[in-house]
C-alpha cells in the first residue's frame, strides 16, 4: 500500500507527533508499505529519499518547532509518480491544507489524527486571547469534518471530539510503542554519570520542556519533595524555551546538585534514562495520549501524574502508579514520599503491573488497527460523503480576518503601554 503522511513536525524535531509519525513510519516499511513523508525542514536532518522536505520558518516564535510553508505545485512530480493510496494527516494547518488539497484531487480517502488540543497551545502565537482558543478549536473540527477519518489517540479525545459535534467517524487508535526496546536498560550508568548514588531514590521526567507542560507545578512539587527528602535526586530529560527558566528556579531554591538535566537523549541513552528513574512524574494536562508514561512502564517504572486526557488511559490509581484527580502541590509530594516509603514488595507488585499495562500499547497491536482502517477506506477509495473545500477555505478566510483584528489590538496595547512607560 502507498501511504502519504503529512505532518508539520518530523525528526530530527522531539515530540509526540514526532515520535508518532516516525514509529508508524518505521513499522509500516518494516511490513513491506511504501511510506512518503512530507514534513518541514530541518537542521541536520537526516537525508532519505522517501521524505519530502517542505520549507520552513525554523524555531517558530521561540519554540522548538519549524513552521511549513505551503509551496503549491511544489509535490505535483512526487505525487504523480508515488500515487497514494491514502493520505495521511497529522495536523489540520499547513501542511494539512496541502494533505486536503492531494486526497481531493487525487480521490484518495484523507485521515486525519486528531495529535493535539490546540487550545493548550495559543501562547505560541502573537496573540493568546481566549477567543482564540475558540477558534483554534472550530478550525481543527472543521479540518475533522473534512477527513473520511478521524484517529483519536485516545478515549479522552474521542469524547472530547463528540462532545464538539465532529461529524466525522472516529477510530481509537494509540501510538503504541515498541515495548522490548524498553525492556533492559543501564540505570546505573545515567547514575554515575550524574554522581547519584546506586541506592539513592530518583523521581524522573522525560519530554519537552515547554509551556504547555505544566512544569511551573512539576518543578515546584519536585522542589518540595527534595527539600523533605535530602538523598532523593531528580532527572530531567528533554530541552526547550523553559530549560533555563527551570535550572534558575532548582538553583535559587539550592538543589542543583540533586537536579539533572540530561537534554535531548534518543534510542539506548533514552532507555538507559528511564531504568535509573525508581518513579516517573509528569504534570501535563494537554496531551492526547501519554506516550512517555507507557515508555516509562515497559521499563518497569510506575508513574505518578495529574488526572488529564491521554493519561487516564494509561494510569491506573494504585496499580502502575498514582493518578492526582487535584493540581495540589502539597498533594503530589505526598505521593512522592509515598513512593520512597514503600517497601520493596509493593514496588515490585507496581513494577509488574506498569510493565503489564504497557504490554497493552504495543506499536504492533496500534499498526494493526491502523492497517485495517487503511484498508477499508482503500476499498471505498472514494468519500461517500461530498467533501466540500470551500468551507474549509471560507474558515481559513474567517480566522485570517480575526487574527489580523487580534494583532492589530495587541499592538496598539503593547504601543500604548511603552508610552506610558516613558
Amino acid at each position: 500500500m502507498n501511504i502519504l503522511m503529512m505532518t508539520n513536525t518530523y525528526l530530527p524535531h522531539v515530540g509526540g507527533v514526532t515520535n508518532s509519525v516516525a514509529a508508524f513510519t518505521k513499522e509500516l516499511r518494516n511490513q513491506g508499505h511504501h511510506v512518503m513523508v512530507v514534513a518541514p525542514e530541518y537542521k541536520q536532518a537526516i537525508v532519505d529519499p522517501d521524505v519530502i522536505r517542505i520549507p520552513a520558518i525554523q524555531n517558530f516564535n521561540g519554540s522548538d518547532f519549524s513552521v511549513v510553508l505551503p509551496i503549491p505545485g511544489f509535490l505535483k512530480n512526487r505525487l504523480e509518480e508515488f500515487k497514494p493510496d491514502i493520505v495521511h494527516s497529522h495536523h489540520p494547518f499547513l501542511v494539512g491544507s496541502t494533505a486536503l488539497r492531494i486526497s481531493t484531487k487525487c480521490h484518495t480517502p484523507l485521515v486525519y489524527t486528531y495529535h493535539t488540543m490546540f487550545e493548550k497551545y495559543t501562547h505560541y502565537v502573537p496573540v493568546d486571547f481566549p477567543r482564540m482558543k475558540h477558534f483554534v478549536i472550530s478550525l481543527s473540527i472543521g479540518y475533522s469534518n473534512m477527513a473520511d477519518t478521524v484517529i483519536a489517540p485516545s478515549e479522552s479525545v474521542a469524547e472530547f471530539l463528540k462532545s464538539k459535534k465532529m461529524e466525522s467517524p472516529i477510530e481509537v487508535v494509540p501510538t503504541g510503542i515498541d515495548t522490548a526496546k524498553f525492556k533492559s536498560g543501564d540505570g546505573r550508568k545515567v547514575r554515575a554519570s550524574c554522581n547519584i548514588p546506586p541506592d539513592a531514590f530518583v523521581a524522573g521526567h522525560v519530554g519537552r520542556l515547554a509551556p504547555e507542560k505544566n512544569l511551573d507545578f512539576l518543578s515546584e512539587a519536585a522542589a518540595s519533595f527534595l527539600h523533605s527528602w535530602p538523598d532523593a535526586h531528580f532527572i530531567i530529560v528533554g530541552y526547550g524555551s523553559l530549560e533555563t527558566t527551570l535550572k534558575e528556579f532548582f538553583i535559587e531554591n539550592n538543589l542543583q546538585d540533586r537536579v539533572h538535566f540530561l537534554g535531548k537523549l534518543r534510542g539506548r541513552d533514552v532507555v538507559d534514562a528511564y531504568h535509573a528513574m525508581n518513579v516517573f512524574i509528569f504534570s501535563s494536562k494537554s496531551e492526547t495520549q501519554g506516550l512517555v508514561l507507557t515508555e516509562a512502564m515497559a521499563a518497569g517504572v510506575p508513574v505518578i501524574a495529574l488526572d488529564a486526557s491521554g493519561v487516564r488511559e494509561v494510569v491506573d490509581d494504585c496499580v502502575n502508579g498514582c493518578l492526582l484527580f487535584e493540581e495540589n502541590v502539597r498533594a503530589f509530594t505526598r505521593e512522592l514520599s509515598q513512593f520512597c516509603r514503600m517497601t520493596p514488595e509493593t514496588r515490585k507488585r507496581l513494577t509488574a503491573n506498569a510493565v503489564k499495562t504497557a504490554e497493552g500499547f504495543t506499536l504492533k497491536n496500534s499498526v494493526s488497527k491502523l492497517l485495517l482502517l487503511y484498508e477499508r477506506l482503500k476499498k471505498e477509495r472514494v468519500s461517500k460523503r461530498t467533501r466540500d473545500e470551500s468551507v474549509w477555505k471560507k474558515s481559513i478566510e474567517h480566522i485570517k480576518m480575526e487574527w489580523d483584528l487580534f494583532s492589530n489590538i495587541s499592538s496598539a496595547v503593547g504601543d500604548a503601554i511603552q508610552k506610558h512607560k516613558y
